[in-house]
């Protein structure tokens, strides 16, 4: 078989001649010789599936050698993002609680909340939410702030009542 040029029946000749060659190559690109037994497989898998791309007169081994390389880079790449576990120990680790109930929590919070009259809900808004001082709020509404303050606080026993929390710090929520 010539290596410049292979025919159709010597292009799978060639494959079969060229694996003494690309597993040494292979082992030395990653040091394991079961990975680069790995590295070759998936290199005459990729040459076999894109062989109608190997242009006529070329070198069929710097083709596999180039198509082998390749995924190892590619496979480098990949793996320098990912963490080794084989035990699970940091998956384990790392796990989240679901938040179905805080997800419930939150749609029951915004049903009450649209329930509050549009004076309420901005204060409510604009001091609880936004950190405004009540003075700052009050500016902005263009109301005293004793009617802001006001506002604020019938807003938070609504919405205690409505949601069926317990208010501990008295009749001002404070």
């Amino acid at each position: 078989m010539s290596e410049q040029n292979p025919s159709p029946v010597d292009f799978q000749s060639g494959f079969a001649q060229l694996v003494p060659n690309l597993r040494a190559f292979a082992r030395s690109l990653c040091g394991n010789p079961d990975r680069a037994d790995d590295l070759v497989q998936e290199t005459l898998v990729k040459a076999w599936q894109n062989r109608s791309s190997f242009a006529e007169g070329s070198n069929l081994k710097a083709w596999l050698f180039t198509i082998l390389r390749n995924t190892f880079l590619s496979e480098q790449r990949k793996r320098k993002h990912e963490i080794e576990d084989a035990d699970g120990k940091y998956a384990g680790g790392i796990a989240v609680n679901g938040s179905q109930a805080s997800h419930l929590e939150l749609l029951d919070f915004s049903k009450a909340f649209d329930t509050l009259p549009a004076e309420q809900r901005e204060a409510l808004v604009l001091v609880g939410a936004e950190g405004f001082a009540y003075e700052e709020a009050a500016l902005m509404c263009g109301c005293a702030v004793g009617t802001m303050k006001s506002r604020v606080n019938r807003a938070r026993e609504k919405l205690t009542t409505l949601l069926g929390e317990k208010d501990d710090d008295g009749p001002s929520g404070r």
